[in-house]
């Protein structure tokens, strides 16, 4: 029994050093935990279709700050962002290009006056968010389905699983006889 109780408290020490550990390590990195003045670049939408518009939002770039962006990954180019009246940001726009291919680019803005440099990611597929179907229905692979659209296949496949099951119970009762099957 002391050989169990020394285990766990040593086991329970290991864990509690370690969550001091954490614990003091973790007012040094909150000190830096991103705000407005940190944040990326946003693009409205996110998602889009070739030849689409897009808007890119920073707050990064400080109240009155202005910035250049680069859409050239996609094959957009150069673009200006400019103060706006939301919180400080600023915002730009451009047109993806209808031959960009499907695919996640990275777009890049630096802040005029600060020099700092902001990436956000443009994620470009073939439709865009808003036109995107989504599956309904069944799905046809044959002869089957609880609540299939043929009613007549799916009670016709019942009565087979019916008279299977008793053909099996018919001939399992026979054999538990001994009338030699």
């Amino acid at each position: 029994m002391r050989r169990t109780a020394r285990l766990l408290t040593g086991t329970t020490g290991a864990a509690l050093a370690v969550a001091t550990a954490g614990l003091l390590a973790s007012p040094a990195y909150a000190g830096e935990a991103p705000g407005p003045s940190t944040a990326g670049l946003r693009m409205y939408p996110s998602s889009v279709a070739p030849g689409a518009q897009v808007s890119a939002n920073t707050a990064a770039c400080g109240e009155e700050g202005t910035a250049a962006g680069d859409a050239s990954a996609v094959g957009a180019g150069r673009f200006t962002l400019t103060p706006s009246t939301h919180e400080g940001e600023a915002i730009g726009q451009f047109q993806v290009p209808p031959s960009a291919q499907p695919g996640t680019y990275e777009i890049v803005v630096m802040c005029a006056g600060s020099g700092r440099r902001v990436t956000g990611d443009l994620v470009v597929t073939l439709t865009p968010d808003a036109e995107q179907v989504v599956p309904r229905g069944s799905v046809k692979t044959g002869v089957g389905g609880a609540l299939g659209p043929d009613p007549a296949q799916t009670a016709a496949g019942v009565t087979a699983l019916a008279v299977a099951a008793a053909g099996g119970t018919w001939l399992l009762h026979r054999r538990a006889r001994g009338d030699g099957i």
